[in-house]
């Protein structure tokens, strides 16, 4: 599948076919600022090996592209002033969308990653024509809602997408019609159709994951495999700072993996680990699941079926991590999902609690943290495809060329 960029270029689209040293120290310099925050020149020489006047000349350009900004002076030492250089937050501009099985969400970002504004939309399920209605209002609302020069330096429209949705028939419960639809659609170029920017497109998980690596923990751990639980569970794994997406962009699905079924042999962890699989209990207990999909940050006292859920998850979770660091040696791995924090916070603490319960003889000490970016994670992580695309070194590996 092609996950390069498509569409007519944006005015700060730096392009993914460009190559050379200058278009390589201006990413290792924005991604350095990123991760520090702000750094003077000096300190960015001496990080990154290049001269001192090549830093110049780097940051210097950048500042006048609107991408970075002198902050104030650094006085009281010896000699003359430091002066640290920071993102401008209004340098760029993303878009992003989530297609979600039971709700579809669009932001868009600044250069920071803050994000300026959002839209919800709760459905049955999605559907291939409501997911490019919902990317066009976002065009329209939250890209009209900048100013015209501000529009402008819209770098790109990123989708964060479950793959091949037709082959998800029991969990989406979508009309057979609909799963067909999604078959024969090319949702990437039919974005790219009414996008004035170029449009990418990633799995909905390893999406989720760049935004923990570009705004969350990944500013402090360079490897690590990341687990997203929303409708379905899902991740990424990232290796030495930079995103792996795998031969086939399915690295870190997690889903997959082989649990002990309740009735003997085994099943995917996703049939116990989605919140799905929450939203049928609750329905089984005469409660209406649509709280789970309305807000999810605020789901209110869910009782027995919330309790036995977590319970089911971290037994299954802890089996997962701990198969997955035995292979990867992980030292780190970061739990977020589509849930409230304080779910978030009971699901990791029983999971460590079961993992604990492991013999792990032969591992090296790992953890198990929290994510930064709940819920919008994914939606977030579709507008940092055209951030990582154009404004940082992992272009190499998601980005390439066709």
């Amino acid at each position: 599948m092609n996950q390069a960029g498509r569409g007519k270029p944006g005015a700060l689209n730096r392009g993914t076919n460009q190559a050379g040293g200058r278009l390589y120290n201006e990413r290792l310099v924005l991604s350095l600022i990123r991760r520090h925050r702000n750094l003077p020149k000096a300190e960015i020489a001496r990080t990154t090996g290049l001269s001192p006047q090549t830093v110049s000349i780097i940051v210097n350009q950048l500042e006048a592209d609107g991408l970075l900004k002198r902050l104030a002076p650094l006085r009281g030492r010896v000699g003359q002033p430091l002066v640290p250089y920071a993102l401008e937050p209004r340098g760029a501009f993303f878009l992003g969308l989530k297609v979600g099985r039971r709700s579809s969400d669009v932001v868009l970002l600044d250069f920071e990653g803050n994000a300026l504004g959002r839209i919800h939309e709760p459905h049955p399920y999605p559907t291939p024509h409501s997911v490019v209605a919902l990317a066009q209002r976002g065009i329209d609302e939250l890209g009209g809602s900048l100013a015209g020069t501000e529009r402008a330096r819209i770098a790109g429209f990123g989708i964060a997408s479950p793959f091949e949705i037709w082959n998800w028939e029991s969990q989406f419960a979508a009309p057979p019609d609909v799963l067909e639809a999604w078959r024969e659609t090319d949702v990437q170029a039919s974005i790219a159709g009414v996008s004035p920017w170029p449009v990418y497109f990633h799995n909905d998980g390893t999406a989720a994951c760049a935004a923990e690596l570009v705004l969350g923990q990944g500013t402090k751990h360079e490897d690590f495999l990341y687990i997203f639980i929303g409708s379905f569970i899902g991740g990424g794994v990232v290796l030495n700072g930079h995103l792996f997406p795998g031969r086939t962009g399915y690295a870190g699905a997690v889903g997959p993996l082989p649990v002990p079924a309740p009735g003997g042999g085994f099943q995917q962890i996703l049939k116990t680990a989605s919140i799905y699989v929450l939203a049928e209990k609750l329905a089984a207990n005469g409660a209406d699941p649509a709280v789970l999909w309305r807000d999810p940050d605020t789901w209110g006292d869910l009782g027995a079926p919330l309790n036995e859920w977590i319970e089911a998850s971290a037994r299954d979770l802890a089996q997962a991590i701990v198969t997955a660091v035995s292979i990867i040696d992980f030292g780190t791995v970061i739990l977020d999902g589509a849930f409230p924090l304080s779910v978030r916070t009971r699901l990791i603490e029983r999971t460590r609690e079961l993992i604990a319960g492991f013999d792990l003889q032969g591992l090296a000490d790992f953890s198990l943290i929290e994510g930064t970016l709940g819920s919008g994670a994914r939606e977030i992580g579709g507008a940092c495809l055209p951030l990582l695309a154009n404004f940082t070194q992992d272009r190499e590996v998601l980005f390439k060329d066709a």
